[in-house]
Formats: structure tokens, C-alpha cells, sequence
């Protein structure tokens, strides 16, 4: 136990970051209030991370990274079908906002930051693109792979497509962060999927999910 304690404390000081941060923002986050919900003092906080810029880098690198790769990327590698793969993906959204609403009335984490915090700082704007350029690189992969296999039309551009698709999706989210409206959440992504089915090769209509 002595040995996982320092793992342990670092793991609640980010989850405490990332929870912070999202509900305030970077710039607004409190570090009093971190260090309440970590259950933790400022001196453990800082020997861990020299200071809010570095904590915040660590939050984008440990926590959010790996949350848009769990949720956005990974779902999406070595589909043979993409437009089954994302209505899956969508749908398990939806399904999120319905349990969840204020977190998703608090935005995506990424977008908030890169909205807040690429014009700001060099070290969160590398960071922020980095996500978002793994996120387009793997949609494209997937739709080129789906017009190698004929289940997507063959006058896609992949990395057109990919750009308009993360776009959409973080367009909406804000959209949604905006108004404080989860039913608004529902009509894009129902306009989310008529996009998605205009994509399939009228061969091999991808079916599944309605939204």
C-alpha cells in the first residue's frame, strides 16, 4: 500500500483537475478546490506537478487523451464499416447525455480547452491538436477503408470528411453547452445520422441505428 500511495494521490489530484477544469475552465479553476476534492494538502499537490500549467498539461495528456481515444478513436480502428461504427458510437452518446446532462451541458473537455486555451498557451494548443489530429487521422482511415470495401461511397474524401465530422460533433456539443438544451442534442444528432446514411454506397446500405 505504502508503495501504490504517491500513484494513488497523483491519479485523485487529476481527477479532481479534470473535474475542476471542466466545470470552470482552465483559467477559472481553483486550486483550493482540487486540493479539497483530492483530499489532499497544496504541499502534495505540488510535489507532484510544479505548478497549474503542468497539472493542466498532465489532465490533457492523462485524462482527456485517453477519454476521446476510448470513446471516439478506438471504436473506429480496423471497422470495416465506419457509418455503422459512428451511428454505434452516436447512439452510445445519446444514451451518455440521457444519464448524464450536466456533463454534458458542461461541454467537451477538449473543445473547451482549445477554445480557451490554444490562443494562450503554446504548450495546451500542441497538446489540444495533437488529439484532434490522431481523431481525423483515424476517421479517415476508416472511411477510406470503407470505400475500399464498398460500404462507403466512392466520391468521399476521407480527410474532408473527417475534418466535417469533428467539427460537427464539437460544433454541437458547444451548441448544447450554450443553450442548456439537451432536446436541441437530439434534432443534431438526428441530422448527424441523415449525413451519416447520405455517406453509404446505395450497394450496402449500412442499416442499424436510427436516431
Amino acid at each position: 500500500m505504502t508503495v501504490k500511495a504517491p500513484e494513488e494521490t497523483r491519479a485523485r489530484i487529476l481527477q479532481a483537475a479534470f473535474e475542476e477544469i471542466h466545470r470552470n475552465g482552465f483559467q477559472g479553476a481553483s486550486i483550493n478546490a482540487i486540493v479539497s476534492s483530492a483530499g489532499i494538502t497544496k504541499g502534495a499537490l505540488f510535489h507532484h506537478f510544479s505548478g497549474k500549467n503542468a497539472l493542466g498539461y498532465a489532465v490533457v495528456d492523462e485524462i482527456i487523451r485517453p477519454q476521446v481515444r476510448e470513446v471516439w478513436i478506438d471504436p473506429l480502428r480496423n471497422r470495416e464499416n465506419p457509418i455503422q461504427a459512428f451511428k454505434e458510437i452516436f447512439k452510445d452518446c445519446r444514451e451518455d447525455m440521457e444519464k448524464n446532462p450536466e456533463q454534458v451541458l458542461n461541454g467537451c473537455p477538449v473543445n473547451n480547452l482549445a477554445q480557451e486555451m490554444s490562443p494562450l498557451d503554446e504548450g495546451f494548443r500542441l497538446r489540444i491538436e495533437s488529439i484532434f489530429e490522431e481523431w481525423r487521422r483515424v476517421i479517415a482511415e476508416a472511411f477510406a477503408r470503407g470505400m475500399e470495401n464498398g460500404t462507403v461511397r466512392q466520391d468521399l474524401s476521407p480527410a474532408a470528411t473527417a475534418v466535417f465530422l469533428v467539427s460537427a460533433f464539437e460544433g454541437i456539443v458547444g451548441a448544447i453547452k450554450s443553450s442548456r438544451s439537451i432536446p436541441l442534442a437530439q434534432h443534431a444528432l438526428t441530422g448527424l445520422f441523415d449525413y451519416l446514411d447520405g455517406l453509404a454506397s446505395k450497394s450496402k446500405n449500412p442499416g442499424g441505428f436510427s436516431a
